[in-house]
């Protein structure tokens, strides 16, 4: 009797191990399968390249931001490359803006080598094909008129920057008000394309708590388009009267006014930056970028930087800005460089 109870016993107890082994196991894979799914969430639903990636982002903000106004206004800023063709990347924008096309490419005040300027005009020529604006910003102080004579010759609007910096107003601060602004007009700009030319400032700061001081400063101009933050400082954003303030250029006529916005790198001084942050933590945070402290690579197709984005967004249409200049358009080279190295 004690025999067969004893056997019994053995049975039992192995049957049991047996069960909690299972249990163990599929509670191991159930928290895999969560973890692996918590991460795929922070994903697009499939991951093309980088190219592709950029350009679904770009197209998602368009589609995002239309929603609410549908005649928002977007302009990606260099990495041109990026449109490979692509017919609704360019349904979703207005024009394209592009950085050291005559002067700044290798240095400030120094000229583009030609084979540069060839090589990113021929990356342009899809936007004019498809009747875009290009918005050219040249870094120069001393060839401010061959700078201006150039690109009109090309058909682009441009804005020749004395600073890299885009931290002045070049006729309150010394420069020829005859190019500043070069074109200048009394008409009403409704539209990007009707513009003849524009103000890069997203460098300027206004010195008060309230902003006044660079709106004031900005009323008193006449260019057709100001490209500037959207914030005062940190958590801050101009007011929509503030905006609407400057949407009439000092002869009268109406002009459009563009909030700068990068995509494709996080900035430790904007609101949505936490101190605890470093690469990795969060997932789509990358290498700060050693030309620009405090400016750090994003992984851009990661749903969580998208979310931020999108919020971004809604603070800059709050403001009645119309429309963003979107920036680090080409974070894509960054990566496909990574991925080769």
């Amino acid at each position: 009797m004690r025999k067969s109870f004893l056997i019994l016993t053995v049975i039992l107890t192995l049957f049991s191990c047996g069960k909690d082994n299972s249990d163990t196991e599929t509670d191991t894979k159930d928290n895999t399968t969560e973890n692996t799914e918590n991460k795929q969430e922070n994903q697009d639903e499939e991951f093309s390249d980088y190219k592709t990636e950029m350009r679904k982002f770009v197209i998602s903000i368009s589609q995002y931001a239309r929603k609410k106004d549908n005649d928002f206004i977007i302009i990606p800023q260099n990495g041109q490359g990026v449109v490979a063709g692509d017919e609704k990347y360019l349904e979703a924008i207005d024009g394209c803006g592009r950085e050291d096309l005559y002067y700044g490419y290798e240095d400030d005040d120094k000229a583009t080598p030609s084979s540069d300027v060839k090589y990113m005009k021929e990356e342009i020529e899809p936007f004019i094909k498809a009747g875009k604006t290009v918005l050219v910003t040249d870094y120069t102080s001393s060839h401010i008129k061959e700078s201006y004579e150039k690109n009109f010759q090309d058909n682009y609007l441009s804005f020749a920057a004395p600073e890299r910096d885009l931290n002045i107003i070049p006729e309150q601060n010394g420069y020829d008000s005859k190019y500043y602004p070069y074109n200048k007009n009394s008409d009403d700009i409704n539209k990007l394309s009707m513009a003849k030319n524009f103000l890069y400032v997203i460098g300027c700061e206004s010195g008060d708590e309230t902003g006044d001081n660079l709106i004031n400063k900005l009323s008193q101009t006449d260019y057709d388009v100001i490209i500037m933050d959207a914030f005062v400082y940190d958590e801050k954003p101009y007011t929509k009267a503030q905006i609407n303030k400057l949407k009439t250029k000092k002869n009268g006529g109406k002009r459009l006014v563009i909030s700068y916005m990068s995509i494709g790198e996080a900035e430790n001084y904007r609101y949505y930056w936490q101190k605890n942050w470093k690469k990795g933590s969060p997932e789509f945070l990358d290498d700060e970028n050693p030309d620009w402290n405090g400016n750090f690579k994003v992984k851009y197709w990661l749903k969580d930087w998208q979310k931020i984005i999108y919020e971004y967004t809604d603070k800059i249409l709050a403001s009645e800005f119309d429309g963003v200049y979107l920036d680090i358009i080409d974070a894509f080279e960054y990566f496909e460089s990574e991925t080769q190295d």
